[in-house]
């Protein structure tokens, strides 16, 4: 059965100017998963990445790592959501809050889960879009796999959060929640089968563990 590696990018650069820019420690990150991906074997793995820096960069840092020669093709249906619009959109201004990550997050647990209830918001700014195209993105991924080749996917939290969380039919509390925790550079696995596309494990940082635990962020 085909599996399919989801990889959250490497940390961006959160405070600088360009935030979708790998840190030095991402492209560390990016490199570590792809030494995990090729210990792993996978067969003759398609490559995909969403179009943002951050992935695109991470998903080449990977292939290198991984010793993968398939070219990656960019589909825009795994990009992120943007955070900062979302912050403007769903909560009060606060410059100082949003300079500091830990407080970011809990304002953007707030308006991701506000988002997700905005039924009255309808077309591309609209959750049930963001997260209906990365829906049809995985489909046509699966129907592209033969029964004996896999893929790895670069995307990013809010997008794996959508996934997984249809997956399990879970509420807007359970989306949030699994956005909240997405490691950088972790994969969480899909098996595809007779019955279907299924959850095989969720945001899988071993390799990111141990004496690489300095690897391991959230943001």
């Amino acid at each position: 059965m085909p599996l399919i590696s989801l990889v959250r990018h490497g940390q961006a650069s959160f405070g600088a100017r360009d935030y979708d820019v790998l840190s030095g420690l991402g492209r560390e990150q990016a490199t570590a998963t792809g030494h995990e991906l090729a210990r792993r074997g996978l067969r003759e793995p398609l490559l995909v990445c969403g179009t943002l820096a951050r992935q695109r960069d991470t998903a080449r840092l990977l292939a290198e790592a991984a010793g993968f020669e398939e070219p990656v093709s960019e589909d825009p249906r795994w990009n992120e959501y943007d955070h900062l619009a979302l912050l403007d959109r769903y909560t009060a201004p606060d410059p100082e809050r949003r300079a500091d990550s830990r407080a970011v997050q809990g304002l953007l647990d707030r308006a991701l889960a506000a988002w997700i209830e905005d039924t009255g918001r309808t077309g591309p700014a609209g959750w049930p879009s963001f997260a209906g195209g990365a829906t049809v993105a995985l489909a046509e991924l699966t129907s592209a796999l033969g029964r004996g080749r896999d893929a790895v996917v670069v995307t990013s939290g809010g997008v794996l959060a959508a996934l997984c969380g249809a997956l399990l039919s879970l509420p807007s509390a359970g989306v949030v929640a699994l956005n909240r925790v997405t490691v950088n550079a972790a994969v969480t696995t899909l098996v595809v089968g007779g019955s279907g596309t299924s959850l095989l494990t969720f945001n899988d940082h071993a390799h990111l563990t141990g004496d690489r635990r300095g690897l391991l962020t959230y943001r």
